[in-house]
């Protein structure tokens, strides 16, 4: 059977569709040249805000190595700075989908052309859009994945997506850069001559919709997807319209303590015997070893200060802005030698299962005065699912570094 019977995927004459055009691909090009270069903005400095592990492409040593830039001090201010990057993130991510869709669809053919490669350019072309389509379905499917906490992957998320992303973005850079004139007059020639036919197939079927209608349509699916995802990042009365958002529509219960979590207790594998009164005792290190434990009766008698903070995570979600009392960190590293310019600190909890059982916050976390050692919210003690008997809140720090079920904290460079 040769490759140009129309029976097969490798022949034009296979793909019967009318839609399929240089103004339709064109249209849905441009639209992911600006939405996925803003996701690829806002994820970057999202996932800056981890004090990520960069090894072993890194050390942990800032403007060292091929990515150094990655390791600076996450500004605390605005204190709603993670909220918004990455809310925009997985939002727009989840809205692109259809686009992104529709987009491959379009192209289709091309990638059954044959022969492969005609020259090296042209090898060169293949292997980039292989990169292309391949790198952007798996961050788009990974990062839904994340969304919907199915970690079905092997390996962590967080750099698999981040590496990704480096992947994939070159890629597309590289097509953006190639395409983006082509796919520009196209749409410029278009607005001047709309009744043009365009078919782009040799045996076209019948249309059953218009290419603009074709366009409404993945439109109405983005803002769909917008619609019902949105609302776990924008909060408020919006939060219940976040059907296809594990934590957006989910009721999180009432009262001081009725917010949205990632990981209960139980999850966590938190024993309630470890976090009782007589049994739980914060322990602080700092310089030269110098080390306190305190209960929670004796940390509720150290001066108690207060911080209007919202939680946002990966995922997405955020809550509104919670009252959170406590001791401030930068009071604690006093506590152990650091009377001024307290250092970084890995704060280390009870939690047993999952990710993030340790998390690093840097000096200029420690030093601001809403970055607190949360003993109670919004008036009353927390609960044991917000991270009773002691949890970290900072400022437009990830919800994963906001550590609950606080056990140990270290003090000194990191």
């Amino acid at each position: 059977m040769r490759h140009d019977d129309p029976r097969l995927p490798t022949s034009p004459g296979f793909w019967r569709s009318p839609l399929r055009g240089t103004w339709f691909t064109s249209v849905l090009g441009l639209v992911l040249l600006v939405g996925i270069t803003v996701m690829f903005v806002t994820g970057l400095v999202s996932y800056a805000a981890y004090n990520p592990d960069l090894a072993p492409v890194n050390d942990q040593t800032p403007d060292k190595g091929l990515l150094g830039f990655y390791l600076f001090s996450w500004p605390t201010n605005p204190y709603w700075l993670y909220r918004v990057t990455q809310g925009l993130h997985v939002t727009l991510g989840i809205a692109l989908i259809p686009v992104l869709l529709a987009k491959l669809w379009s192209v289709v053919p091309k990638l059954f052309t044959l022969p492969p490669a005609r020259s090296v350019a042209h090898a060169l072309e293949r292997v980039s859009l292989l990169l292309l389509v391949g790198g952007g379905l798996f961050e788009f499917t990974t990062g839904v994945l994340n969304v919907q906490l199915d970690y079905v992957f092997p390996g962590s998320f967080y750099p698999l997506h981040f590496y990704g992303a480096w992947v994939f973005f070159a890629a597309f850079a590289a097509h953006a850069a190639l395409k983006t004139p082509t796919a520009l007059r196209a749409v410029r020639e278009r607005r001047r001559h709309l009744d043009e036919a365009e078919l782009e197939t040799p045996r076209p079927d019948a249309p059953t919709v218009s290419r603009r209608g074709a366009l409404w349509f993945v439109g109405g699916a983005s803002l769909l997807l917008l619609v019902t995802t949105a609302g776990q990042s924008i909060g408020g009365a919006l939060r219940r319209t976040a059907l296809l958002a594990p934590h957006g529509g989910a009721d999180p219960g009432s009262g001081p303590n009725g917010f949205q979590i990632n990981k209960t207790a139980a999850y966590a594998g938190i024993d309630a015997s470890e976090t009782g009164d007589e049994a739980w005792r914060l322990v602080v290190t700092g310089r030269d070893g110098r080390t306190v434990r305190l209960s929670r009766a004796e940390l509720l008698r150290l001066p108690l200060h207060s911080a209007a903070l919202p939680i946002a995570c990966v995922e997405g979600w955020s809550t509104a802005d919670q009252w959170w009392r406590g001791v401030r960190l930068r009071d604690l590293a006093a506590l152990v030698g650091y009377d001024s310019d307290p250092p970084d600190v890995l704060v280390e909890s009870l939690q047993r299962h999952g990710a993030f059982r340790r998390g690093a916050l840097r000096a200029n976390q420690v030093a601001d005065p809403r970055s607190l050692l949360a003993l109670q919210v919004n008036g009353e003690d927390l609960t044991p699912d917000h991270g009773y008997p002691a949890r970290v809140i900072v400022p437009a720090a990830p919800g994963v570094l906001n550590t609950k079920w606080v056990a140990r904290m270290t003090f000194g460079d990191l």
